[in-house]
């Protein structure tokens, strides 16, 4: 009830911050103050409010938790200062310590004065091993018989009366006699623990062993009572030892601000200048992807997902590495530009959405896909590599989901842009998390911050390493496409012709040029300017795309810069004069020339023997093979044939692009203290209210000449403080029936909804619903 008074005497603006800073506090709002303060001591709260504080007001919290309450703030100052790194001996700590005991109020894990600070309830249960220390010596013993306490308390401390846990205690509150007294291979083992964390292994841990039976180092210490078993194979170092070997310090090498970074220092400009050209790179890839996806889709895997070898060509095509174009690919799907649809077995198709997003500025685009980026979970660094039953994982595969990541990315991008100008390296990015975020560290986030270093700069968040200027409006929501479209270049509208085929486009092209280029020619360079080789094949794929052949040569002489050379002019004239000559059709297929001496000739060719052509007229032949593999053979054997519909008319073959309906886009969500102000104004103005009522009809939790009654939150406070003291209550139960009985319990725990306890009224142990305890009374 203390906290729940605290809480209640706090002012609205105080209340204010507090929701804002904990939004899921009022998700939904409680009833009044009292739930308030219920909420903000469940596990779940404060675990989930704990994995936001930085390393040095995580060690405040511990330092807290592993010392007697309440602690004044100047011995809290004093742990603090003695738990400072080598770097911060010079530093006072108090400008730090006052601004973390400000935070740890203002989120409620910490209340009352400067004379007497205490942790909110239920901070210590979610603290596991806290600063690497064990339980205290009373909860490290408690599971041991108590004949075997009472020997090892006669061994280690004869003479004091009291229970043998209690003995025991008492005697491992200064443990520097029992320490000195172990062989120096013992003492070893002991400062292996000492830092944490402070449990090991050993073989048959519950051994009764004595002091003068004792034969080996951890026999020393199991017998002196300075590792406790908690398992057939486990021990555990109890925190009186540990803060004896660690010289009274709850920490060491803390440091009061972050680590600094380290890195080479850019010119603002040029990184933001490096930067803008990414980004187009990546729109303008994105787009491919999804043109040449348009017209030949790959199909989805039976599992899901792209396939290995699609892939592969996918990152040929782009000219791309292939982790560059699983990026392109899973920011793509995430926009919702690229989705799974067509036939019966599924193929990846571009969506009506890509349609709408081609068409706006290219700042726009950007900023969709990085918006995107920034706040899926799906991670495309793991492309490629194996899951835990050692199978591939695929691109566009469920698999790929990570819940963290979106965390790790914000996380990431906030780092950079604390010294803005530097390219921080690795190390130093994972050394500031780690700080920044202590109890997120491991492995998967290791290599998400790694995986979020590289698509940034690829993306063109970051340029030449250091956070640009839009990618940091990116990152805080501001207009990001404001900053980066007077720095992205200029497309142009026209190429260079040139005498050896080739158009070299000097800078990046329009889309619809672009568009135009690729279907006419090959790309056979990028860089600076991109080269494109016209060859009969890429005019006859212009020609097969409904082009005749005066439009191509008017288009190029539109948007060249330089004549149109003689050779592609003579070039586009041959294909065009024999393209369409000869036409194809379904005879299965069949051969249709108004020039039989061209059927005589494909006739008598020796290459034309696997297709079984049946000459039907003078001008028509029919073959077995299917349409396309005749077209395709034909053309392998140098002609240029078309194929046509049964009515006789040219078949466009790319004269619509396909598309599929596209699932929604990754959606921004809000930061954990983005809480909108009139909305924590209004639930606490709810709460007030709610409280105000509360109170006025509150009963009093012992109603006179009755079973205890009370409000549930007093109810959980009061259990949960009798669990952790050991005492007995009486409490008010309603059975299945709905009839109200009491009973005294001595609680144990209480977890899941229930409370287990052992029922002195019926001896024995049972366990108790806490929806159906109408209060509690202490005895």
């Amino acid at each position: 009830m203390e906290f729940t008074e605290w809480i209640r005497g706090r002012t609205d603006e105080q209340l204010r911050a507090l929701v804002s800073a904990r939004p899921e506090l009022i998700t939904p709002v409680p009833a009044h103050l009292e739930g308030l303060a219920s909420r903000a001591a469940s596990p779940s709260a404060i675990a989930r409010v704990l994995d936001r504080l930085d390393r040095f007001t995580l060690a405040v919290v511990e330092t807290l938790a592993v010392r007697e309450e309440p602690l004044p703030k100047d011995a809290l100052r004093d742990l603090i200062a003695a738990a400072l790194s080598d770097d911060d001996e010079a530093r006072d700590p108090e400008p730090a310590l006052t601004c973390a005991l400000d935070k740890l109020r203002e989120l409620a894990l910490v209340y009352g004065c400067d004379d007497a600070l205490r942790l909110g309830p239920g901070v210590r249960k979610v603290l596991d091993d806290p600063a690497g220390l064990g339980p205290c010596a009373a909860d490290a013993f408690r599971h041991h018989a108590p004949e075997q306490l009472a020997e090892m308390a006669d061994d280690i401390a004869p003479g004091t009366t009291g229970s043998g846990k209690e003995r025991l205690a008492a005697a491992l509150a200064d443990p520097a006699d029992l320490i000195a007294d172990v062989s120096p291979e013992a003492r070893a083992a002991l400062d292996q623990l000492a830092w944490g964390p402070p449990t090991g292994r050993v073989p048959n841990a519950r051994r009764e062993v004595r002091i003068a039976s004792a034969r080996s180092p951890i026999e020393e210490l199991l017998a002196r009572g300075l590792l406790a078993a908690t398992g057939e194979e486990s021990v555990t170092l109890p925190r009186e030892v540990a803060l004896y070997l660690r010289g009274g310090r709850v920490h060491r090498g803390l440091l009061a601000v972050p680590p600094p970074l380290r890195g080479k220092a850019r010119d603002q400009k040029l990184a933001d200048r490096t930067a803008a050209g990414q980004a187009f790179s990546f729109v303008r890839s994105v787009e491919e992807l999804c043109e040449r996806w348009s017209v030949d889709p790959p199909g989805v895997l039976r599992t899901g997902g792209l396939g290995v070898r699609d892939l592969k060509r996918t990152a040929a095509e782009l000219d791309v590495p292939e982790w560059v174009a699983a990026l392109v690919v899973e920011v793509a799907h995430a926009a919702g530009l690229i989705a799974a649809g067509g036939g019966v077995d599924g193929e990846w198709l571009p969506t009506s959405g890509y349609d709408l997003w081609r068409v706006r500025p290219t700042a726009d685009r950007w900023v969709t896909l990085a918006s995107t980026w920034l706040h899926m979970d799906r991670v495309p660094g793991l492309v490629g590599d194996r899951d835990d039953r050692d199978r591939p994982l695929n691109a566009l595969h469920t698999d790929l989901r990570r819940s963290s990541a979106p965390g790790v990315r914000a996380a990431t991008l906030g780092v950079l842009a604390a010294e803005p100008g530097l390219a921080p390296d690795r190390d130093s990015v994972l050394e500031r998390l780690a700080w920044e975020q202590p109890r997120r560290r491991g492995p998967l986030r290791e290599q998400l911050t790694e995986f979020t270093l590289r698509e940034a700069e690829q993306m063109g968040v970051t340029g030449l390493g250091a956070l640009s200027v839009h990618g940091r409006l990116l990152a805080e929501g501001g207009d990001a496409a404001a900053a980066l479209a007077p720095l992205l270049p200029e497309p142009v509208d026209h190429v260079l012709l040139q005498a050896d085929l080739t158009a070299v486009a000097p800078g990046p092209l329009t889309s619809e040029l672009n568009r135009w280029m690729t279907l006419t020619a090959d790309v056979e360079s990028k860089g600076g300017a991109t080269v494109y080789r016209f060859s009969e094949e890429s005019i006859r794929r212009a020609l097969d795309a409904g082009h005749g052949a005066e439009e191509l040569v008017s288009m190029l002489a539109r948007h060249s810069a330089t004549p149109v050379p003689q050779a592609l002019s003579y070039l586009v004239t041959d294909v065009a004069r024999r393209h369409g000559r000869i036409r194809v059709g379904t005879a299965s297929a069949y051969i249709r020339c108004d020039d039989p001496a061209l059927l005589d000739q494909i006739t008598a060719d020796r290459r034309s023997a696997a297709l079984r052509l049946r000459r039907l007229a003078p001008t028509v032949i029919a073959s077995r093979s299917s349409r396309a593999a005749l077209v395709d053979s034909l053309r392998a054997m140098g002609y240029a044939p078309v194929a046509e519909s049964l009515d006789g008319d040219v078949i466009i073959s790319q004269l619509e692009s396909r598309r599929t309906e596209g699932v929604a886009p990754v959606r921004a969500v809000s930061a954990p203290n983005g809480l909108d102000p009139e909305v924590a104004a209004a639930a606490v103005r709810a709460l007030r209210a709610g409280d105000a009522a509360h109170l006025s009809r509150r009963e009093p939790v012992d109603a006179p000449g009755g079973i205890p009654r009370g409000p549930a939150t007093a109810t959980i406070s009061a259990l949960q403080e009798a669990i952790k003291q050991g005492v007995r209550v009486w409490i008010g139960y309603l059975d299945s029936q709905g009839n109200a009985t009491s009973r005294i319990l001595e609680p144990a725990r209480m977890e899941g909804g229930y409370l287990t306890a052992y029922d002195e009224t019926r001896a024995a142990v049972h366990r108790f619903a806490l929806h159906r305890i109408t209060g509690v009374s202490g005895l």
